[in-house]
């Protein structure tokens, strides 16, 4: 498959730029992924040790990828523990 890629690609250098970005958003979309899979408290790997990993979140802990307007670092507990 590569082998066709890199000759498409010296027959039709235009289609070099293509080739990087369908690869870029490729990877892109992989690493995000795999990020949601091993970083979101959402997602349990480990039943019998941990099987509720969201309550163990503080209320300073930021899980979101990208927050506009708050600041993790300031926020306090507003309920009780569980």
């Amino acid at each position: 498959m590569l082998r066709q890629i890199f000759g498409q690609a010296k027959k039709h250098p235009s289609l070099i730029p293509l080739f990087i970005f369908i690869g870029a958003g490729g990877t892109g979309a992989a690493l995000y992924v795999l990020r949601l899979a091993l970083f979101n408290p959402d997602v349990s790997w480990d039943r019998k040790n941990n099987p509720e990993p969201w309550n163990k979140l503080g209320p300073n802990d930021q899980y979101k990828f990208y927050s506009v307007n708050v600041d993790y670092s300031k926020l306090k507990k507003e309920g009780p523990d569980f």
